[in-house]
């Protein structure tokens, strides 16, 4: 079985604030921001939120992935979480790996 890569979007409580992260475990590095263990940018702006996640098994297209979301306005940050979660749902719950 393939390693898979995780590119993920989060925002807190009032969908203000987007982070874009990359990770090879989902689970464990949402539940890392969700209770605020890793000090940075989550933990200073309370983001807890999963709303948007896809997945690769290359490691290299997943961090293109990010770097292109990263640079990329909030608009298409937006339109894509729309897309994919137009209600803005904390997506923590539904994962099972």
């Amino acid at each position: 079985m393939s390693k898979q890569y995780y590119v993920y979007i989060m925002t807190n409580s009032l969908n203000k604030v987007l982070y874009v992260g990359v990770t090879g475990n989902l689970l464990g590095r949402i539940f890392q921001h969700r209770n605020k263990i890793v000090e940075g940018f989550t933990k200073k702006y309370n983001v807890t939120k999963l709303v948007y996640y896809e997945w690769t098994d290359n490691v290299i297209s997943a961090i293109e992935r990010e770097k292109q979301l990263k640079a990329g306005s909030r608009k298409k940050k937006v339109d894509l979480i729309n897309q994919a979660n137009p209600r803005w749902e904390d997506l923590y719950g539904t994962l099972s790996f």
